[in-house]
């Protein structure tokens, strides 16, 4: 489980670090094998982090982990299957790694790639980057949307968390009721995403990253739309045909 605060306006209070706890421990059944919590000192940013440990269940795996360099700081939910090779690829042109983790090859495919990055990634994720170099906070998710990730923007403050009952959970989210979300309940036995039954909160789109940094500057970009794929495989078939 992942969640992030990032208060990037001015004028917003600082990261409550009580808040991060409560959104995090709320997940503790999505990792049971441990926790971490990173808080900026200027409070204007917090990661956390609940671990089920899979690939390199050591202590140095353990998140947030940071780059070698202390620049970017990363939360992260899921698998990346072509990891070994893009750890090959990395190593060959100088990156550094100190664990066996998939963690550490996403943190330094951001320093080489940065947001195009996400193109190269074959497996299921959601995770946020902090660069504290750019003051921006990076989030994405995988193509097929397997792994969960839900954000909260008051225009001042940013949440996001694997999970919308650990937003709650954060107290710091005005619950106001989605009525698409819950007439996509009661029409079709499930909510579409984007929306959830809160109104504000959202999933990130499959196959999208969104990035803001300090100054309230949004992009946002989609590496890889699976309908579109699908579609463009079939009229190639056609025409092949």
């Amino acid at each position: 489980g992942i969640a992030g605060i990032f208060s990037y306006d001015i004028s917003a209070p600082s990261v409550s670090s009580e808040e991060l706890l409560r959104i995090r421990d709320k997940m503790i059944n999505r990792g049971p094998d441990g926790e971490g919590v990173w808080l900026s000192e200027d409070k204007t940013i917090g990661l956390a982090h609940r671990r089920l440990a899979i690939i390199d269940p050591r202590p140095e795996g353990d998140q947030p982990m940071w780059s070698n360099d202390g620049r970017c700081a990363i939360t992260f939910n899921g698998e990346i299957y072509n990891y070994l090779e893009l750890k090959e690829e990395l190593e060959a042109q100088g990156f550094l790694f100190n664990t066996g983790t998939d963690t550490e090859v996403i943190l330094n495919l951001y320093l080489r790639d940065g947001e195009n990055m996400c193109s190269k990634l074959r497996g299921m994720f959601s995770f946020g980057i902090f660069d504290l170099e750019q003051k921006r906070l990076f989030l994405a998710r995988d193509s097929f949307g397997i792994k969960p990730l839900y954000l909260y923007d008051d225009g001042k403050i940013l949440r996001f968390a694997s999970q919308v009952k650990a937003l709650i959970a954060g107290k710091g989210i005005n619950v106001v009721p989605e009525s698409a979300g819950h007439l996509g309940f009661w029409v079709w036995g499930y909510i579409p995403e984007p929306w959830t039954l809160y109104k504000g909160i959202n999933s990130l789109k499959p196959g999208t990253w969104t990035s803001i940094d300090n100054t309230g500057i949004k992009k946002t970009g989609q590496f890889l739309n699976v309908r579109e794929l699908i579609l463009s495989q079939y009229s190639n078939k056609e025409i092949n045909d």
